[in-house]
């Protein structure tokens, strides 16, 4: 059975004891450590490191993943002032954005060091797009407006993909609004950029492919090799039309006027069963991360639910056909 981990963005909050203690007595196998919180990557003694492997062994917790989803939001993205609230003080400088983008990039390569000096194999994290803002096609978007996007993507991590790959790490993008890939195409398109690097693949999140109306199972089957991570996630949309659509309209998850918000697991519209399902058609052996997002729920008791929910959700496939016990010798 696939380990059920907690990813820790969400308990930031938090100090990294706290949140083992808690992911244990929710019943988690492991935890996913998000960063920058809960592990500052610019240390280079080895009991740093060792006193978090020993943390982990004292609560009986997995480590398969770090997450450095805001740093790589920041490597491609067009920078304004909100990426202020979301970086620490030594990425931001002087808010100059090449410069931004230049640490974050060195920041990412730091999170592989210190992946591999903690045994671990692959880094969760965002890239960013410089053309995000371009979604909707109107004035008239180019070809080669999005083809220039495409290319600022490769250029900019191609030289950490390299890096990762001399390590042995692999990084997965998580497929999602604002990044350079959010759909199945725009995935195609990202892997095609980089030469199909082999260091790169994706974080799969179901919830955000849902609520786009993106085929979120066949996902799985278009990039059976390239699914290095998977975060559990529910999110549900109306059947009937909302004051505030796809979009959002500006108002904040959570509120209840919006067309669709992150949910529970089992609480949305997600299909699980189905992606289990598709998991083991690929011999996706890795764990499944619960992220929680729900702003109508009390975390612990989602988190508790959800580990519940996947326990008895996650199954192994079968070694052989049902048909294959009535041929005869």
């Amino acid at each position: 059975m696939r380990p059920i981990t907690l990813y820790s963005l969400q308990w930031g909050d938090l100090s990294l004891e706290t949140v083992c203690q808690k992911a244990h007595s929710f019943g988690y196998d492991g935890i996913e450590i998000g960063l920058p919180d809960h592990l500052d990557v610019h240390r280079t003694d080895e009991a740093y490191f060792q006193n978090i492997k020993d943390l982990l062994n004292e609560y009986g917790l997995q480590l398969h993943t770090l997450s450095s989803h805001l740093i790589g939001q920041a490597v491609c993205d067009r920078i304004d002032e909100r990426h202020k609230a979301i970086l620490p003080d030594f990425i931001w400088g002087d808010g100059d954005p090449e410069g931004i983008h230049q640490r974050a990039s060195e920041e990412l390569i730091l999170t592989a060091h210190a992946a591999k000096v903690l045994g671990v194999k692959t880094v969760v994290g965002f890239t960013g797009s410089s053309i995000w803002h371009l979604l909707y096609s109107f004035p008239p978007v180019t070809e080669a407006m999005v083809n220039k996007g495409f290319d600022d993507f490769a250029c900019r991590f191609t030289p950490i993909l390299d890096e990762y790959q001399r390590l042995g790490i692999r990084f997965a993008l998580e497929v999602h609004p604002t990044e350079i890939a959010f759909d199945t195409i725009t995935a195609r398109r990202a892997l095609e950029a980089i030469g199909n690097h082999q260091a790169f693949g994706f974080n799969y999140d179901p919830s955000h492919l849902g609520y786009q109306g993106v085929d979120y199972v066949d996902f799985i089957y278009q990039f059976p090799e390239r699914i290095f991570h998977v975060h559990m996630k529910d999110v549900y949309w109306s059947d009937t039309p909302k004051p505030a659509g796809v979009f959002g309209g500006y108002v904040p998850f959570g509120d209840p006027r919006r067309y669709w918000n992150f949910r529970s697991l089992g609480r949305g519209k997600i299909c699980f069963e189905e992606i289990i399902r598709a998991l083991n058609h690929i011999n996706y052996q890795g764990p499944l991360s619960v992220e929680w997002e729900d702003s109508a729920m009390d975390r612990e008791y989602g988190a508790r639910e959800s580990y519940e929910l996947l326990k008895k959700l996650d199954f192994p496939p079968s070694a052989h056909a049902f048909d294959a016990f009535f041929e005869k010798n």
